[in-house]
Formats: C-alpha cells, structure tokens, sequence
C-alpha cells in the first residue's frame, strides 16, 4: 500500500492542540502519512504559552535532511519558525531537496495572545520562505504585519492587502476572515487566477486552539493527495468549519481548548 507522505516543519504544542501535535492529527485525518521536523519546543497548555525552546538551527537542518533523504514527501506545512537562523535554514533545505507544494502558515502569535515570531524574523519569512511557498495562510493580523500596515477593515482593504503579498512571490494566499465580525467567516484566495471567496457560517465557540495550524495542515495534505489548489483549500475549509463545530465535544483544558480534528471518525 503506497500513502501520500506530508511533512510538518513547526513548532512542538505540549498540549497537544497546535503545533506539530495538530499537524500530525490533520495529516492522519485525511489519511496522509505524517513526518515531522521540530523547530521549537514551548511549554503550553490552553491557557496560555510559558515558555519556549527553541531547536538549534543545525539540528533543523538535520532532521530535514534525514526525512528528504528516505521518505517521498509530496508536501511540506511550515508553521512556527522562530528566528532567523532557523527560517534561513528551512529555506536552505528546501532548495536544496527541491521540495514541492510547500505551504506557509506565518504564525506570529498563539490563539492565546503570546507572540511565537520574533519582530526581526519578519523580514527573513518575506524574503527567504514565501518566495518558496505555493501558498500561505495568513489570518487578518498576520497578513497586515507582513505588510506592516493596520489590519484590513474591509473586502476592498483585504483584496488589496492579498494582491500585495501574492507579489512577494508566492503562488498563492489565502486570508482568513476569522477574525473578522459578522455571521459569515469568510476566507479570501488570490492567485493568479484572481480571487475566489470562501464563506462559512461563523461558529461562537472558545474552542479554536490550534485552527490556523490545523487548516494549513489540511491543505497540505490535499496537495500531497494530489488535489489542485482551489480543491484542497475548498476540501480543508469544510473540514476545518466541521472542526470547529464539533470542538465543544471534546471538553479539553480550561482555557481555549482544541478543535476536534477526528470529528468525521466520533
């Protein structure tokens, strides 16, 4: 039996909500074999991030090579990066192994408000890794600190903004509405076919731990099955609405508690 294999480059969630945690759970959801690169360690929970270790680079690097080196990885999520050093090397390693269908999550701050991306790390993820991506998944906030501007307050700002970072060199990007208001979520996809929107009804629940990471995740695996752009960002927005859904159900922390990724299995 021949499985697709997707390959998670983030940071380690010990609270097994986010991070390389939801990564992996999202690969499996979709039936996807799942490796994994650890680019930090944080010690969290659904309250809150306490602390943060990062992985030294040169040991980024060789656990990238050593997955490259024997599995057929068919895509690649990076989430939680850090620093410079350690976005220079990913974008090193990914070069060097021609990785396909790699997707960027430029995650700069947990659900929990703690910041994840130091502010010099900022230019480095501009320039280094979103030229290499096929897509990134920026929510609101994100996507205005790429462009270090305020965040878009509407439609036209939001265009404008997904124009702009799709000229960073990227191939596509997708701008989630989640944090914007109104009873649609409504996601944005800009390539170079123009933009497409993506609604979904807003869902009022405290249970969102762990969603950016685990959506990238899904699309990634949808790449890696095979999936054009346009059908695995579709595929991985229903999955992830359902998600968030069914979140309640699993009754998890005391804070913000997971999504439910294996809400399609119980």
């Amino acid at each position: 039996m021949t499985i697709p294999i997707a390959l998670t480059i983030a940071g380690s969630d010990s609270s097994g909500g986010a991070g390389i945690q939801a990564d992996l759970k999202t690969f499996a959801a979709f039936g996807v074999y799942g490796a994994s690169v650890v680019t930090a360690l944080t010690a969290q929970n659904t309250r809150g991030v306490s602390g943060i270790h990062p992985v030294p680079a040169p040991f980024v690097t060789a656990q990238i090579d050593a997955v490259f080196a024997d599995l057929d990885v068919k895509a690649v999520k990076i989430g939680m990066v850090g620093g410079i050093a350690t976005i220079e090397a990913i974008a090193a390693a990914l070069a060097r192994w021609k990785a396909a269908h790699v997707v960027l999550d430029p995650v700069m701050v947990a659900t929990s408000g703690d910041r994840l991306l130091s502010s010099d790390a900022v230019l480095a993820l501009r320039t280094r890794l979103i030229p290499r991506a096929c897509l990134i998944t920026p929510n609101l906030p994100e996507a205005a600190a790429l462009l270090d501007e305020g965040i878009a307050s509407d439609e036209a700002a939001i265009a404008n903004q997904g124009k702009r970072l799709l000229a960073m060199g990227c191939q596509a990007v997708l701008i989630k509405g989640g944090h914007a208001q109104g009873a649609q979520s409504i996601d944005y996809l800009f390539s170079g076919n123009g933009m497409i929107e993506l609604p979904a009804p807003r869902i009022a629940t405290e249970n969102t731990h762990g969603t950016g990471c685990s959506l990238s995740s899904a699309i990634a695996a949808g790449l890696a099955r095979g999936e054009d752009m346009e059908i695995a960002v579709r595929n991985a927005k229903a999955w992830i609405s359902e998600a968030i859904a069914a979140a309640d159900r699993l009754k998890v922390g005391h804070g913000h508690g997971p999504v439910h990724h294996f809400h399609r299995f119980y």
